[in-house]
């Protein structure tokens, strides 16, 4: 009687195991919150802010802030206003529909060269607004750890141009965009906010800033304003730039430019109220071809600003311009091009206005936008003495010269005030280097302020110099901003390398113990009697431990990561290859084999459709498998087919899913009522597809029904169904069966609770991914019994490693299939707003991430026990494992957690090696990011379904 007494206390208790998935969920949160705060540290917010009487430390010749060179400032922001929205089609190789629809923008620049002109303006990434717009009205250098607050903005506490103006008395009126609103909510004297989340809306927004803004130029009670249109950033995610509303944006767009600039030249005339106002058009970042956002492609970075002055400067301010590069537009004329960086705004802004610039600015005055104000070329507004020379291009010089003096002894002492707070700060190499050209470059200031007002002997030697002092002072101040820019982007994210450390060592320490732990597991449950099972299983487990390596191993390239879709899916077919190969040699060839091989093509081209969303328009080439189909069966067929096979494979999903509920919920009430809660999401859904489609016609009440009370229903279902699972779960309604049936019950009603909701917010391509879904798992289950009985074992307490990491490896496959990518211009941002069109934080965010996981990560985790469940064979009076159903389920559930936590691993080591990669932040961090909530999302529902189901 001692040996089974013994055994018994061997044996794994089912009630203890949930205790180790939390803890395990705890040591990855602990280890990932370590490694998250040493490798996303913001830049130090500095609580101090620039005060118009400042004057230590500025040199005699610039011992106070720039002089207002304008006096009043319209600026007009096109949200995601790529650089071909605005610059001539003959710029660029092949001219696109979406170009030459700003032609008020490019005639200006052709016909008044002196006070207008096309940018090209740089931004930095992440290139999401929120980041963009604070970096504007900063000076700084955006953080990627803000991203995070791009839905809700926190009010800017940093000093910045809005908190300037209104301290030095400029009056500020803003329309459009209620970011602006959320970022400075005290700072206006008008404001005419709008509601900016909703992506499907291209139209509310920008009416309201028609509304209001040709009326407020007449008025006289504004010295800044601000209008921010949001309908192109909008046509773009919804439509793509290569679009009908697109185009339609543009060309109104254009419309109320011209409205705009007629309304301003009408009132320039002396002593009218806009004689020295300065226009900009800009946009805060660019977009691709698909119309997202928030990464550091040229697309994304590459944005526009035109500046239009309508007081004429010199003809001296071409010098200034230059010919940086210029080409002949549409009709002949020539139209030049400056390149500046976005940095550069908030300095340059302030210098204009005369205000002081912000505490943290690091950008520089640009001379090409400064000089295009005719206020810097008067020698009465600026304040100019006697000495300075009467040659316009000299005295301007000058003046430009004193913008950057004090522009550069802003900057230094940030740095200096920077580098005494900050808890790492900058190197002393890189202090020691900067610190060098602003010592040399104030060494050289008096020489340039003798120049202005000349001796005989220095007059002789200043000819006999290929350049002006002046000119070498403008260059050293703009070596020492231009150096510090690019130590600042090179070095800017502090790394906190012990906490990085500690986070990877917990990381490592916590997959080590997943895999002793399911180890362990394993030999308790093999049976004593058959030892030859562990030899036989060897080769699957050294299989799957080789998919998982390479796919783990892939993370470490940068190109890797950026084709993770095709590398999960050639791993998942070189897996169904194998399985082939291994049944034709044993002569026990199954259809599940074949269909599953079958299943991984059809995946590959959704992969490939889904990531052709990343190149949409132009870039798909014609071998491109996209484009294949297109070829092949007619743009006009497909589109048409893309309108009806939704909803007949959603009959076809509807109908596999309720014989499935059939046979998989054994308790009545359970069965019936989740039956008829998928039977009503079924027909929601088809409804709301049916009155998004232009096949079919209804009265608007009707397709308003549908398209915005339809998915409510869809929700409101689905919450009502895991209510009820968990009330029959808690309260004992199911515990009456057996351990086998209530577990099948459970994940059934799960699964049927969770999928209507991730269906609809997928839109129409969800019914196919459903299926697609549906026969990869019933494969994978087939095939894990075919294993069992290949073992000719009367009870297996192992499961099969190889369909773990082929559910992984499908779950990374949908991920792709579905349009995701791992960066933030990957999130479906309509997806948030399916059934809603306010703005709300919590929700939206919540129907978002249900969107970015559903297929990826809720419903594999929550279909992990079918594996367990379809592994059951009568128990044998031999095995020394009391409850093989448990066990076989504990072991999915570990296994998959590692395989999780072995790629989130390998990322996060990736990400340690790469911190000072090009890429790190367009890249590699978002790729952190995705994984590490994914890992967290993962061993969070493996808590909830140990808990749910033991």
């Amino acid at each position: 009687m001692a040996a089974p007494a013994s055994r018994r206390r061997r044996e794994p208790s089912s009630r203890s195991w949930p205790l180790l998935f939390v803890a395990i969920l705890a040591v990855h949160s602990v280890a990932i919150y370590l490694f998250t705060r040493g490798f996303l540290l913001t830049r130090t917010e500095l609580d101090v802010h620039s005060h118009r009487d400042d004057r230590t430390g500025v040199s005699p010749g610039c011992s106070s802030w720039p002089r207002p060179a304008v006096d009043r400032l319209v600026i007009v922001v096109l949200d995601a206003l790529r650089f071909d929205f605005v610059a001539p089609s003959t710029f660029f190789p092949e001219k696109q529909p979406w170009m030459d629809k700003l032609q008020v923008l490019q005639k200006l620049a052709a016909e008044e060269k002196n006070s207008a002109r096309i940018f090209k303006a740089l931004a930095d990434p992440p290139t999401t607004s929120l980041q963009r717009l604070k970096a504007l009205t900063t000076g700084g250098l955006p953080t990627f750890i803000d991203v995070g607050n791009s839905f809700g903005a926190p009010a800017i506490v940093e000093d910045n141009i809005m908190h300037q103006l209104v301290k030095n008395g400029k009056r500020v009126v803003m329309m459009g965009d209620d970011t602006w609103t959320q970022l400075y909510p005290e700072h206006f004297n008008k404001s005419f906010p709008y509601p900016s989340f909703n992506v499907k809306d291209l139209d509310t927004v920008d009416n309201g800033v028609i509304e209001h803004l040709l009326p407020s130029l007449r008025e006289n009670d504004w010295d800044v304003l601000i209008a921010h249109f949001l309908g192109v950033d909008h046509a773009g995610h919804i439509f793509g730039v290569d679009s009908t509303p697109m185009i339609q944006k543009l060309e109104q767009y254009n419309k109320i430019l011209e409205d705009v600039i007629d309304t301003l030249k009408s009132l320039s005339t002396p002593g009218g109220p806009h004689e020295n106002t300065l226009l900009l058009v800009m946009g805060d970042h660019g977009q691709t071809l698909n119309g997202d956002h928030g990464g550091g492609t040229s697309e994304e970075v590459e944005t526009s600003l035109f500046a239009w002055s309508s007081k004429t400067p010199p003809d001296a301010v071409l010098s200034v311009l230059g010919a940086n590069s210029c080409n002949f537009d549409l009709y002949g004329a020539e139209v030049c091009i400056s390149t500046m960086q976005q940095l550069d705004f908030a300095a340059t802004v302030s210098a204009l206005l005369g205000v002081p610039f912000p505490f943290g600015s690091i950008g520089r005055v640009n001379p090409e936008l400064y000089a295009l104000s005719a206020g810097t070329w008067d020698d009465q507004k600026m304040g100019v003495d006697a000495c300075t020379p009467q040659n316009d291009l000299e005295a301007w010089k000058r003046r430009y010269a004193e913008a950057l003096c004090v522009n550069s002894w802003q900057v230094k002492r940030y740095i200096d005030q920077y580098s005494g707070s900050s808890i790492i700060g900058f190197s002393a190499e890189y202090l020691h280097h900067v610190a060098e050209l602003y010592s040399k470059a104030q060494a050289n200031w008096s020489v340039a302020l003798r120049s202005t007002c000349p001796s005989e002997t220095a007059e002789e030697e200043f000819k006999a110099s290929s350049s002006s002092p002046l000119q070498l002072q403008i260059d050293a101040y703009s070596d020492f901003l231009e150096s510090f820019a690019k130590l600042a982007r090179s070095a800017w994210t502090e790394f906190d390398l012990w906490s990085m450390g500690i986070g990877l060592l917990l990381m490592i320490l916590s997959v080590i113990t997943q895999a002793c732990v399911l180890v362990k597991l394993n030999t308790i449950c093999q049976p004593s009697d058959q030892e030859s099972t562990s030899s036989r299983a060897i080769p699957k487990l050294s299989f799957a431990f080789m998919l998982v390596a390479i796919r783990a191993a892939s993370i470490l390239s940068n190109s890797y990561i950026l084709a993770e879709g095709r590398v999960a899916n050639f791993l998942l077919a070189t897996s169904c290859i194998a399985g082939v190969w291994h049944s034709a040699t044993k002569g026990n060839f199954s259809i599940e084999e074949f269909v599953f091989l079958l299943l991984n093509i059809f995946a590959r081209f959704g992969i490939e459709f889904g990531m052709s969303k990343q190149i949409a328009g132009p870039t798909v080439t014609k071998d491109h498998p996209v484009s294949i189909i297109l070829d092949m069966f007619g743009s006009s067929f497909c589109n048409g087919l893309m309108d009806i096979f939704p909803i007949i494979s959603l009959a076809l999903v509807a109908y596999i899913v309720l014989k499935f509920i059939t046979y998989a919920i054994y308790q009545r009430f359970l069965k019936y009522f989740i039956m008829s809660g998928t039977i009503l999401s079924y027909i929601f859904i088809a409804n709301h597809w049916a009155s998004e489609s232009t096949l079919f016609f209804h009265s608007k009440a009707i397709r308003d029904i549908g398209i915005s009370l339809a998915p409510r229903f869809v929700y409101a279902i689905g919450g009502f169904s895991l209510a009820i699972s968990a009330l029959c779960r808690l309260f004992g309604a199911i515990d009456t069966l057996r351990l086998n049936e209530r577990i099948t019950s459970l994940s059934a009603a799960m699964l049927c609770s969770w999928s209507p909701t991730i269906l609809i917010l997928l839109g129409r391509q969800g019914s196919f991914v459903a299926l697609i879904c549906i026969t990869g798992a019933w494969c994978i289950i087939m095939l894990q019994q075919k294993y069992q009985k290949d073992l000719k074992l009367d009870i297996i307490g192992v499961a099969n490693p190889v369909s773990v990491t082929q559910w992984s490896l499908f779950a990374v496959c949908l991920f792709y299939l579905t349009g995701h990518w791992c960066t933030f211009d990957g999130l479906r941002y309509g997806a948030a707003f399916v059934g809603f069109d306010h703005f709300h934080i919590i929700r939206q965010g919540l129907l978002l991430s249900i969107d970015t996981f559903g297929v990826s990560h809720i419903l594999p985790v929550l279909s992990l026990p079918f594996i367990a469940v379809h592994c059951y064979n009568k128990a044998s009076k031999k095995s020394k494992v009391k409850d093989v159903t448990t066990n076989i389920l504990i072991q999915v559930h570990l296994m998959y957690g590692l395989i999780t936590a072995i790629a989130t691993t390998l990322t996060i080591i990736c990400v340690t090696i790469q911190r000072r990669h090009l890429m790190v932040w367009g890249l590699f961090a978002p790729k952190y990011v995705f994984d590490a909530i994914g890992l967290l999302l993962t061993d969070f529902l493996i808590c909830l379904a140990s808990l749910f189901y033991s």
